[in-house]
């Protein structure tokens, strides 16, 4: 399968997965992407690293890695952030990334 996400990319580590933050929000979903980021609402405030943690349990659970393999590898503090997914299949991520946007555009 070709990778037809321009937010993600391959290092020699895994897969990068650039990622606009909106914390605060009522509950933690992805909303929206376009070829710069996928954009995921975050239910934790960005104060004390807790929307980092969430974003980590979120993806976590979204994509079905152990948080093990997730590090953000910038934008800490920042809303634009890059994830690494150490050690990850492109196909997998983007198999899985395909059916959440799928019905994340079924709900608009």
């Amino acid at each position: 399968m070709e990778n037809s996400f321009n937010f993600i990319s391959e290092s020699k580590d895994g897969l990068v997965l650039t990622l606009k933050l909106v914390p605060n929000s009522s509950f933690s979903k992805v909303v929206d992407y376009s070829d710069e980021f996928l954009r995921v609402k975050i239910s934790a405030p960005p104060v004390e690293n807790k929307a980092n943690k969430e974003l980590i349990n979120f993806c976590s659970d979204l994509l079905d890695i152990n948080k093990s393999k997730l590090e953000i590898i910038s934008g800490e503090k920042s809303k634009l952030k890059k994830l690494l997914i150490k050690n990850a299949n492109i196909n997998d991520v983007t198999q899985k990334l395909m059916f959440v946007l799928d019905s994340v555009h079924k709900e608009k």
